[in-house]
């Protein structure tokens, strides 16, 4: 399929680039404590804290960090990123934000919730959030839909003063989904979800090497195959009420034989 060469070749690309960008890079350590909920934060893509779905994350850091955690997310779930900011006693007025991106690095936009909001001087916390769009487990090569695969989550702080720079803050991530179903469904599916290295692994199977580490975090139930949603059901209860109601109709319209004003012989 078009859409899998070009997403697989683009993952690819992606695993394969050079290190962060400069503004990516911070002096907080990265670190993820298997089914433990982690307690620190990574400093780059690259080293983006794996947390499961309904797990709460907590990191310690200053601000003018960023701070980056990734989880997975299937086919037809919409997720729901939240997090909170505590804030030092003393500060002047900070403006904190929350991006997701997908497995591409593309960022996605949020269909509602407050990704950026400022906390006045001398508040305690603040709280963040963001609901993306349902992934999808197909699209085309020049949409930005979510799909199937590792999202990255930054958090970080916008203009700041110089007073409060490296000032010491606490966070707390969660990802939640909520399950869409068959109503958010689409014809076709990725060959592989986007997650870290699967580009690197499929190649290294053909040429029978060593293949590369994948991402360890996925769906407690494994990725959807793409093929079954609830719409089957729906499909089939629809076919058989169709069927009742031709069925019905029929023994209504023929009436109940041979009209009694009709002689015999006719």
């Amino acid at each position: 399929m078009r859409i899998t060469h070009i997403l697989g070749a683009a993952a690819l690309a992606l695993g394969l680039a050079a290190g962060p960008a400069a503004a990516d890079s911070s002096p907080s350590p990265s670190a993820s404590s298997g089914s433990e909920a982690p307690t620190q934060a990574g400093t780059s893509f690259r080293t983006a804290t794996e947390i499961e779905q309904g797990q709460r994350a907590t990191a310690s850091g200053s601000t003018g960090d960023y701070m980056y955690w990734s989880f997975p997310a299937d086919t037809g779930q919409r997720p729901t990123v939240s997090a909170t900011v505590k804030l030092p006693q003393t500060h002047s007025a900070e403006t904190w934000q929350i991006d997701v991106y997908d497995g591409l690095r593309r960022r996605q936009a949020c269909q509602y919730g407050a990704a950026t909001r400022t906390a006045e001087q001398g508040s305690g916390s603040v709280e963040l959030a963001c609901v993306l769009r349902t992934v999808r487990s197909w699209s085309e090569p020049w949409a930005d839909d979510p799909l199937p695969g590792t999202y990255y989550v930054r958090l970080t702080v916008l203009g700041l003063g110089s007073s409060d720079l490296g000032q010491p803050v606490s966070t707390e991530v969660r990802v939640d989904s909520k399950d869409i179903g068959g109503a958010a469904a689409v014809d076709g599916s990725l060959a592989e979800p986007l997650v870290p290295g699967i580009a690197v692994k499929s190649a290294s199977e053909d040429d029978g090497s060593k293949s590369a580490v994948l991402s360890s975090i996925k769906p407690d139930d494994g990725w959807s195959s793409g093929w079954w949603t609830d719409r089957w059901v729906w499909t089939a209860i629809g076919g058989v009420l169709a069927a009742l109601a031709g069925i019905g109709g029929y023994a209504l319209t023929r009436g109940s034989g041979r009209p009694s004003q009709v002689p015999p012989g006719y």
